[in-house]
């Protein structure tokens, strides 16, 4: 009788036994108890937007379920920031969109910021950019009609300001200068302001490999992220439970016919004089002879 196998019972255990994420080392802090950046290299993770949409979700989803409840804190204990954020949501089933609105929403009383980076406002699903409360948006180039509309799009998503022409001003700012809109101490979103945002002191753009190796080197997580895992999928582990049942099934049924009983040890008159006659099948002799004694069988009968 064939049974489906659940994946407790096939050991699938094993795939979760071990934590996957340590929060520590997402919330470190130096000698003087500032915070540390850590970048997530995603360049192949980007070129699959579905996979990368599903390692959003998994990543806020272990947060909010290890980070306690901290209501409404004045600074967030951890900020993510997502690049390239188009990618998260283009094609993006329905089903992941509710997910990861639902846990965008939920985050925050978790001491635990979201930011998405992307060219225009309008990559982000309407029912996601709700759900956030700061925006910073540097300048935009409107040269055809589906520019003009993102363009349109992108203004109405700030509380205007009287002092100037939100509009006008995305297609007039200058580099390093953005509008900025933030949320009051009540939570309500404040006019956008035009501001020069302050250039960071780092380097711009991307980092050599040597460069990348030493930083990985000089990390407090270093050999701790950047070693391979393959671990065991539940298809691998439900394949080998299936291999390991053909081979029981086999070993069974070669135990049952040695135990077989051995049946009539003399062959009837007939039934030898049968089987040596089909031995002879093959010449004009053995033909003739077998059709004279079916023959022979039938009129009898």
């Amino acid at each position: 009788q064939r049974r489906l196998l659940t994946l407790e019972e096939q050991g699938a255990d094993r795939l979760f036994s071990e934590p996957v994420l340590n929060l520590d080392d997402l919330m470190q802090t130096d000698a003087d108890g500032r915070g540390v950046i850590n970048l997530l290299a995603a360049d192949t993770l980007m070129q699959s937007p579905a996979l990368y949409s599903a390692f959003l979700l998994w990543l806020l989803a272990e947060l909010f379920e290890q980070l306690p409840e901290v209501g409404d804190p004045d600074k967030p204990k951890l900020v993510l920031f997502f690049d390239e954020a188009h990618l998260i949501f283009d094609d993006a089933p329905k089903v992941l969109l509710d997910k990861i609105e639902q846990v965008v929403r939920l985050i925050r009383s978790k001491g635990v910021g979201v930011y998405f980076v992307t060219q225009n406002p309008t990559d982000i699903p309407d029912s996601v950019l709700g759900q956030l409360g700061n925006r910073i948006q540097h300048a935009l180039r409107a040269y055809t009609a589906n520019d003009q509309k993102a363009l349109k799009a992108a203004a109405d998503t700030f509380r205007a300001n009287p002092d100037f022409d939100t509009r006008e001003a995305l297609t007039s700012m200058g580099v390093g200068e953005a509008l900025v809109s933030t949320l009051d101490e009540k939570g309500r979103p404040q006019v956008v302001q035009q501001t020069l945002i302050k250039p960071p002191k780092s380097q711009i753009g991307p980092i050599s490999d040597a460069q990348r190796q030493q930083l990985m080197a000089q990390s407090l997580v270093a050999g701790v992220y950047d070693k391979v895992l393959d671990r065991e999928s539940a298809h691998e582990l439900l394949a080998q439970r299936a291999e390991q049942m053909k081979a029981d099934a086999v070993q069974e049924a070669a135990l049952k016919a040695e135990k077989k009983p051995a049946g009539r040890q003399r062959e009837s008159v007939m039934e030898a004089f049968a089987k040596s006659a089909m031995r002879s099948i093959g010449s004009q002799i053995g033909r003739r002879l077998v059709r004279g004694l079916l023959g022979s069988l039938l009129g009898s009968k």
